[in-house]
């Protein structure tokens, strides 16, 4: 499980901190450092990188309370970050053979 939600982008302690979440259900800031034995400001960054990734939410703004995204949402979270990946790595290969080409071209003109 670790290592899939590493190859989606989370660092280690991200995914460990995810699948707390996800397992245990919305808890307090204090209560994930405590229980990860994170310090003050890294559960502060990981959970913030967390909520920026769209992996964690705040469930409780007053009591700052944060929950997992349910997983199989953050599968196809996922599955679609991929597939707009992949569709940039298309229109820039095409690009990027384009240039080739042009390159390639005036690379003969410039040897005739």
């Amino acid at each position: 499980m670790l290592l899939v939600l590493e190859s989606f982008g989370l660092n280690h302690v991200e995914a460990e901190v995810y699948i707390y979440l996800a397992r245990k259900g919305p808890k307090p800031r204090e209560d994930i450092a405590r229980v990860m034995k994170l310090p003050g400001i890294r559960s502060h960054q990981v959970l913030e990188s967390l909520k920026k990734k769209g992996f964690i939410y705040i469930s409780n703004e007053t009591f700052e309370i944060f929950a997992a995204l349910n997983f199989s949402e953050a599968v196809d979270m996922m599955i679609a970050i991929k597939d707009e990946e992949t569709k940039i790595m298309r229109e820039t290969k095409r690009e990027l053979l384009s240039c080739w080409l042009a390159i390639n071209q005036r690379k003969k003109q410039d040897t005739t």
